[in-house]
C-alpha cells in the first residue's frame, strides 16, 4: 500500500483559498453597491449568493482534515480517552472564542469601561497567549506563565464586558455561538463520531447518513426532537461529508487506484449537487440562514468538485507554488481568522477611514481583496516567526 504524507497539500490549499475568500466576504459586507450575487442572500429568499458558499466550504474542509489528525494520534498510540480530550479541548477553544465574538455584536459602547477596539485587542491578545503554538524549546515556567496571563486577560474581559443598552444591560450570554462556535460544536460531534467509528468507512458513511437525515427530516417537519447542540445537524453533516471524502481519498490513493478516485469524486460531487436541487422544493428551498438540506448538499457538491480539482493541480501536477502567496492561510488558519479583529480595531483606534472610492462598487471589491491578501501576508510573517495558534 502506498504511504500517504502526513499533510495533504490539496487540503491545505483548499483551506487557504477558502480562508482568503472568508476574509474577503467578511470585509466586502461593509461595501455598498456591490453585485447581489456576491452578497449573502436574505433568509426569505430561495437561493444563495457567493458569500453563502464560503462557511459551508470551511466546515467541509475541517472534515477533510479531521481523519488525518485523529489517525495520526491513533498511530502514535494515544488512548481513546486522550484523543477524546484532545477533541474536547479543541472544540472548547473554538466555542469560547465564538461565544465572545457573538456577544461583541451587542457591545454597550456607552457604559463599557473599555472602548470596543481596546476591548477587542485585549481579548484577542488573551486568545493568542492561551492557544499559541509555543515552541518545545521554550522553558515550561515561561510557557505556563504566558498561558496564565492569557487566561487572566480573557477572564478580566469577561468581567468588564457590558452588553445591551442602558435600559436593558446584559452580561455575556449564549446566543447563536458565532462562526467559530458553530465550528467548535460541529467539530465536537463530528470528531467524536469519527473516533467512535474508528475511522472505518463502513461505519463512517452510515453515521454521515444519520446526521444528513436529521437535517432533512427537521426541515421537512418530519421530526421535532430537541437534539441539544446538534440542532438540525447541518454543520455536522457538512463536516462529516468532508471526513467521508478524505477517508475515500486515503483508501484509493493508498491502494494506487487513482482512476477510481476521479470517478468516485466526480459522482459524489455531482450527486450531492443534484440531490440538493431535487430536495429544494420539499425542505425549505435553498437558505444559508435556515441551513436547509438544499443549501447543505449544493455547497457540499461544489466543495467536493473543488477538492477534486485541487487534488489534480496540487497533488498530481505539483503546482503548489501557484498558491504560495496565500498558503499561510492554509496552515495558520485560526490565526488568519483572528488577525482582522486586531486590524479593524487598530483602524478604529487611529480613526482610519478608506478613501470614498474604496467604500462602494468595484473600488470596494478591490479593497476587500487587498485586505484579505494583507491579512494573509501578516499571518505568513508571523508564521515564519513561529507565532501561530494551535487549536
Amino acid at each position: 500500500m502506498k504511504q500517504l504524507p502526513k499533510r495533504i497539500s490539496s487540503i491545505d490549499i483548499l483551506r487557504a483559498i477558502t480562508m482568503f475568500l472568508m476574509i474577503f466576504v467578511n470585509d466586502v459586507a461593509g461595501v455598498d453597491k456591490i453585485p447581489l450575487w456576491i452578497e449573502h442572500t436574505e433568509a426569505s429568499f430561495d437561493g444563495m449568493g457567493f458569500s453563502d458558499l464560503i462557511f459551508p466550504a470551511f466546515l467541509f474542509i475541517v472534515g477533510l482534515s479531521l481523519p488525518f489528525a485523529i489517525q495520526g494520534r491513533i498511530k502514535k498510540g494515544d488512548s481513546f480517552t486522550s484523543i477524546f480530550l484532545y477533541i474536547a479541548l479543541r472544540a472548547f477553544a473554538l466555542i469560547v472564542m465564538g461565544f465572545f465574538h457573538v456577544n461583541m455584536e451587542n457591545y454597550n459602547y456607552d457604559q463599557a469601561v473599555l472602548s470596543y477596539p481596546v476591548f477587542m485587542i485585549s481579548l484577542t491578545i488573551g486568545f493568542f497567549l492561551i492557544w499559541l503554538d509555543y515552541p518545545e524549546k521554550l522553558a515550561k515556567p515561561i510557557k505556563y506563565t504566558l498561558i496564565t496571563l492569557g487566561i487572566i486577560i480573557v477572564a478580566t474581559m469577561a468581567y468588564l464586558f457590558k452588553g445591551g443598552n442602558a435600559a436593558h444591560p446584559k452580561d455575556l450570554e449564549p446566543q447563536w455561538w458565532g462562526i467559530l462556535g458553530i465550528i467548535g460544536w460541529a467539530y465536537l460531534f463530528a470528531a467524536t463520531t469519527y473516533l467512535l467509528t474508528g475511522g472505518k468507512f463502513a461505519f463512517l458513511l452510515p453515521a454521515f447518513i444519520v446526521f444528513a437525515l436529521i437535517n432533512i427530516t427537521s426541515h421537512m417537519d418530519l421530526q421535532h426532537i430537541d437534539l441539544w447542540m446538534i440542532g438540525d445537524a447541518s454543520s455536522i453533516t457538512l463536516m462529516l461529508g468532508g471526513a467521508v471524502i478524505s477517508t475515500l481519498y486515503t483508501i484509493f490513493i493508498g491502494k494506487g487506484k487513482d482512476q477510481n478516485l476521479w470517478v468516485l469524486l466526480t459522482i459524489a460531487g455531482i450527486s450531492s449537487l443534484l440531490f440538493g436541487f431535487i430536495i429544494r422544493p420539499y425542505a425549505g428551498g435553498i437558505s444559508k440562514i435556515y441551513s436547509t438540506p438544499a443549501w447543505v448538499f449544493i455547497c457540499m457538491g461544489i466543495s467536493i468538485l473543488m477538492f477534486e480539482l485541487l487534488i489534480y493541480i496540487v497533488d498530481f501536477k505539483d503546482k503548489k507554488k501557484w498558491f504560495s502567496l496565500i498558503s499561510p492561510a492554509g496552515t495558520s488558519t485560526l490565526t488568519c481568522y483572528l488577525i482582522p479583529y486586531l486590524l479593524y480595531s487598530l483602524f478604529s483606534l487611529i480613526d482610519f477611514n478608506y478613501p470614498h472610492y474604496f467604500n462602494y462598487g468595484i473600488g470596494g471589491i478591490i479593497r476587500s481583496l487587498f485586505i484579505a491578501f494583507v491579512v494573509i501576508r501578516i499571518v505568513g510573517f508571523l508564521e515564519k516567526r513561529s507565532l501561530r495558534l494551535k487549536v
